[in-house]
């Protein structure tokens, strides 16, 4: 254990790459009550439902041929949310929607949506999740979140 808390007031940003939640917690540190604020959703089947072509294939001039490797198109609709997000926190932020916020995403997808916050709510990341919960109903969420901040 950690002990670290959620305050009152503060947000929670639960997300992969294709769900994110924006929870308020209405509770106190003991006693979290996470209210969903938001939802974002995005379709994204897939790499093998998503392209349609064959891998090209290139030749150097000595006439030998080589395949090239096929686009991820999963991983890059997941990077593509991941700017959606970030660009949505800024704004949020921007409006004093929230004062401090926590991050809970799978580890590729808190890298990447690291690397697009915005300063302005860089400054107010209070912590990370490295972990997938975007599955678990809200009333576990609080439990994961309750198992790891008690003191």
């Amino acid at each position: 254990m950690n002990g670290r808390r959620l305050k009152h007031g503060v947000w929670v940003l639960v997300a992969d790459g294709e769900k994110a939640l924006f929870l308020r917690n209405e509770g106190d540190t003991q006693y979290p009550n996470l209210q969903v604020m938001r939802e974002m959703q995005e379709e994204n089947p897939p790499t093998r439902e998503q392209g349609t072509d064959r891998p090209g294939r290139l030749s150097d001039p000595s006439g030998l041929r080589s395949a090239v490797e096929e686009a991820d198109w999963h991983r890059i609709a997941k990077e593509r949310f991941a700017d959606e997000i970030a660009a949505r926190l800024y704004r949020m932020a921007h409006r004093g929607d929230f004062e401090h916020i926590f991050l809970v995403a799978p580890p590729q997808v808190l890298g990447a949506l690291r690397k697009k916050l915005h300063k302005e709510v860089e400054e107010r990341v209070v912590g990370e999740e490295p972990k997938t919960l975007t599955g678990h109903a809200v009333s576990e969420i609080e439990k994961v979140l309750m198992g790891d901040w008690a003191a």
